[in-house]
């Protein structure tokens, strides 16, 4: 069996995925977060941009003095002043790293830098020299590389690695490239730039177009041994490649991509809620791994697949991301199967006439509220089984009461019935005996 290749995961949720308007984080919820990263074992953290304020300098230094096991980068652009900023933060770490930029696409360089591409490449070599004197460990980014005329990028590169750049990033800045045209680039560069040997080539990709993920899994088959990445996919405009999107591709489908990750796959939904609850930014629904609708099921035919065998409707199982558990979405597209299983965990079991009662009423609600909730399942059953004449218990209601019958006062609170356990708003049961504190949920869901 041939051992796959090793992916170096670089996060950069502290730094990229903070400049997503309304993501900013404080000395602090920088450092949490940190913490949470290092057990989700990511490979590089970079923590921030040192130059940019004091409070990111403040940041940056105190990840690199508590967080020991990942290498802890610090972004400067191509100028002494940042340089030394970011070394100066990062000077207590175990293992630092210096991370500098320079665009060098022609819009670029004429509108926003206003210097020619002789200039561009000077500066690139100084400043990756100057880097280099003060830590071994020194990543090159062109920024805007996928607009930069190819030719010209591979100088760059040639001359930063000569320079003594160990890691050369390869960022679609706005998103621009296609998948295969982004891993044509890549193998380009590990053909044109000599002195590779022990050099990493990395991507950083945007989601303009939607296809940051795609590309830089089409990097990663062209050679890219480093991928960046943020949790939630957050960062400029769009966002970043999402680093779970990436990891548990590569996991679900190792026959097309043969490759492994340190990252422990049960701390990603951990990170993504943490994430969340840090800077009051929701997950989209239907995000893909750690959406509240990940593992969710409405559609009849899916739940009774998924109750059958989950293998049936789910590439992954929840708990391999860290999910508790799927759900079953009681609507109008649910089936028997999966009212009878809500019916049964709330205590009661029908037979077959029972429970195409049940359901007739059910679809008939579902129609009109959408979602079933347990509360709603439970009027339901008592309005069309008060004698409960078909309805078997399975467990003991609350307070010893019992099924509603046709001698109970109308005036009687619904005590026969259980009360529903609280929910999260991943669908998963809060047990019974268990206080609800708000509070707790949205530190745990990122409500």
């Amino acid at each position: 069996m041939t051992d796959r290749a090793r992916i170096t995961v670089f996060d950069t949720t502290l730094r990229d995925g903070e400049q997503s308007p309304g993501c900013s984080m404080n000395h602090q919820e920088k450092l949490r977060l940190a913490h949470q990263l290092d057990r989700l074992g990511v490979d590089v953290i970079e923590a921030g941009f040192p130059i940019a304020s004091d409070g990111d300098f403040e940041a940056v230094k105190a990840v690199s003095e508590v967080i020991r096991r990942p290498v802890i980068a610090a972004l400067a652009r191509a100028c002494e002043p940042d340089i030394e900023r970011a070394w100066e933060a990062l000077r207590d770490a175990a293992r630092p790293r210096i991370h500098v930029f320079l665009a060098t696409s022609d819009i670029h360089l004429q509108y926003k830098l206003r210097i020619t591409r002789d200039e561009c490449l000077a500066q690139a070599r100084e400043s990756v020299r100057y880097a280099k004197s003060l830590c071994n460990d020194v990543e090159f980014s062109p920024e805007d590389a996928t607009r930069t005329e190819p030719e010209f990028l591979c100088r760059v590169l040639q001359t930063v690695v000569d320079a003594g750049a160990t890691t050369l990033n390869i960022p679609d800045t706005v998103g621009y490239s296609m998948p295969s045209e982004f891993g044509e680039l890549i193998s380009a560069i590990r053909a044109r730039v000599t002195g590779l040997e022990n050099v990493t080539i990395s991507a950083h990709c945007h989601n303009d177009l939607g296809l940051a993920v795609a590309n830089a899994l089409a990097a990663i088959v062209a050679g890219a041994r480093q991928v960046e990445c943020t949790i939630n996919g957050i960062g400029e405009r769009a966002g970043n490649a999402s680093l779970e999107e990436i990891v548990m591709a590569m996991r679900v489908r190792p026959d097309r991509y043969p490759f492994e990750t340190g990252v422990v796959g049960e701390q990603l939904f951990p990170a993504s809620q943490l994430l969340s609850e840090i800077t009051g930014v929701p997950v989209q629904p239907n995000k893909a791994i750690t959406g509240r609708n990940a593992f969710a099921h409405e559609a009849g035919i899916h739940q009774d697949g998924v109750l059958k065998n989950p293998l049936t409707y789910e590439i992954m199982t929840p708990k391999s991301v860290g999910v508790p558990d799927s759900r079953l979405v009681l609507g109008k597209h649910s089936g028997r199967h999966a009212l009878n299983m809500r019916c049964e965990q709330l205590g009661y079991q029908f037979d077959r006439r029972a429970l195409d009662d049940i359901y007739r009423r059910f679809v008939r609600l579902a129609d009109k509220i959408k979602h079933v909730e347990d509360h709603h399942l439970l009027e339901l059953i008592r309005d069309t089984h008060k004698p409960a004449g078909s309805a078997t218990p399975l467990i003991e209601p609350l307070q010893g009461a019992v099924a509603a019958s046709a001698n109970t006062p109308a005036q009687e609170s619904p005590k026969a019935f259980p009360n529903p356990a609280p929910a999260s708003s991943f669908g998963m049961s809060v047990p019974l005996a268990q206080e609800h504190h708000p509070e707790q949920e949205d530190y745990l869901w990122g409500v």
